[in-house]
């Protein structure tokens, strides 16, 4: 398959939550055109962000909710259950630990660790946090397939290294640095700052 962008994906998350929500209205059948008009994009976008992935739809019916929902969740790799480690319990780490949309969308937290011994033994939404060094052979035992990087920039590398040999297969990483790390492990960077100078532009620059 050819690489698809971010926004792509990003955009099919979207269709799917939209999709979810026409089901639970009862909805049989959605248009390329309704989809759009709550993604604040275009018909033909729709149909483009699809098309990489097959056929969809009939022309002049629309798409079966049901169906179009199932076959975005297997495109999405929702159809299974992925586990995930926390790496950083500070504030951000805490916050996600206990946020319950992550299980309803098949991703299971599987292990919490921090390097800060007052932390560790700690519990936090059900999980004692664990030492950071001890983080290479637990988390291989976990079978953690994604891990998320809450710790300082300092950190961030020793971190991502530990979850790698873990055996880790994908990071999101919150730490402001870059990462080097194998080419077969995908990685995603979250900057709050470039969300928010983002924000800034918008709020700067009204269109």
């Amino acid at each position: 398959m050819k690489h698809i962008a971010d926004s792509t994906v990003r955009r099919l998350s979207l269709y799917l939550r939209f999709l979810e929500e026409f089901q639970a209205k009862g909805l049989a059948t959605i248009s390329s055109t309704e989809l759009a008009a709550r993604g604040g994009t275009t018909s033909a976008q729709v149909r483009k962000d699809l098309s990489f992935f097959g056929s969809f739809g009939k022309r002049g019916l629309g798409y079966s909710v049901p169906e179009l929902e199932r076959r975005l969740r297997r495109i999405l790799g929702l159809e299974r259950e992925w586990r995930v480690i926390i790496i950083g319990m500070g504030k951000i780490g805490a916050a996600l630990a206990g946020y319950a949309g992550f299980h309803q969308r098949g991703f299971r937290i599987v292990g919490l660790y921090d390097a800060d011994p007052a932390k560790v033994g700690k519990r936090i939404d059900g999980h004692v946090v664990r030492a950071a060094s001890d983080l290479a052979r637990e988390a291989h035992k976990e079978g953690a397939d994604i891990a998320v990087l809450t710790v300082p920039a300092s950190a961030a590398q020793q971190a991502a290294d530990a979850a790698v040999k873990a055996g880790v297969r994908a990071l999101m990483n919150f730490a402001p640095v870059p990462l080097t790390l194998p080419a077969n492990v995908a990685l995603k960077n979250v900057n709050m700052a470039m969300e928010l100078e983002g924000l800034a532009f918008a709020l700067t620059n009204p269109g």
